[in-house]
């Protein structure tokens, strides 16, 4: 389920755990009218237990709430029922739990209107995607690879043939588009010039770019099929070349589906 650790009263209570019970808890505010939304922070307070509570008195008509959340309980597998469908901006924090709000205004917007354009249209094949870019980009704060770039100078592999060619072409978007040729044929795609300067940066500076270079990537490495196949191995070693990483993709996915219910 959503949760690895109990949340609420004698809970572990876990910051990101209490993120997401947070977040479904949002997601089932109207079950619990008059109730504000919470603030998404992954802090037990007492608006959060009071909501716990109240929605196991309204929802679950226990006579006595014990304001806990326990990983495969009854009031967790209620909250995660209760949920709307699509990806909402509460529902992006749940999955990249380090994301501030600026960031996620920032790319909210763009990823609901550029995900169908490449047939990220399933609940399932959403989780993947985002679950990899939750890892690539660390939970959407870094649009730009933070090392210089020099240890990809000379890789003919990345057709970085001109001297420059690897800070010059360095991982940039959300999925780390790398690499001259690359560049090339994303400007190709998309009928722009991304090889002069400055307009390699733009794949970095512009939301719009960095959410469409990383749909582009994933339409043209056919990521769509191993996403129904849920192999999320598979899929890592297309995008990273290796397995680093897998473990935190592996959590980002798990979040992913519970919030999409894929």
């Amino acid at each position: 389920m959503c949760i690895t650790h109990s949340v609420g009263v004698h809970g572990v209570n876990h910051s990101s755990d209490v993120l997401l019970v947070q977040v479904l808890l949002n997601e089932n505010l109207g079950r619990l009218i008059p109730y504000s939304p919470l603030i998404v922070d992954g802090r037990l307070g007492m608006q959060t237990l009071d909501m716990i509570k109240e929605y196991q008195r309204r929802v679950l008509l226990m006579d006595h709430p014990d304001g806990k959340i326990d990983p495969n309980g009854r009031t967790l597998q209620a909250l995660h029922s209760g949920m709307t469908s699509g990806l909402s901006q509460d529902k992006l924090h749940g999955i990249m739990l380090q994301a501030t709000a600026r960031v996620l205004n920032k790319y909210y917007q763009p990823l609901v209107t550029m995900m169908p354009n490449s047939e990220i249209n399933t609940p399932l094949r959403k989780a993947h995607f985002l679950a990899q870019l939750g890892t690539e980009s660390e939970d959407l704060l870094y649009s730009e690879e933070i090392a210089s770039g020099k240890e990809y100078e000379g890789r003919i592999d990345l057709g970085n043939t001109e001297k420059g060619d690897g800070p010059r072409f360095k991982g940039r978007g959300l999925m780390q588009l790398t690499g001259r040729a690359n560049y090339v044929a994303y400007g190709k795609a998309r009928k722009q010039d991304y090889v002069t300067a400055p307009n390699y940066t733009l794949i970095a500076t512009d939301s719009n770019l960095a959410v469409d270079v990383s749909c582009w990537f994933w339409a043209t490495h056919r990521l769509n099929a191993l996403a129904d196949l849920d192999d999320l191995k598979a899929i890592t070693i297309k995008i990273n070349g290796g397995t680093n990483g897998l473990p935190d993709r592996a959590a980002h996915l798990r979040r992913a589906k519970c919030l999409l219910q894929a």
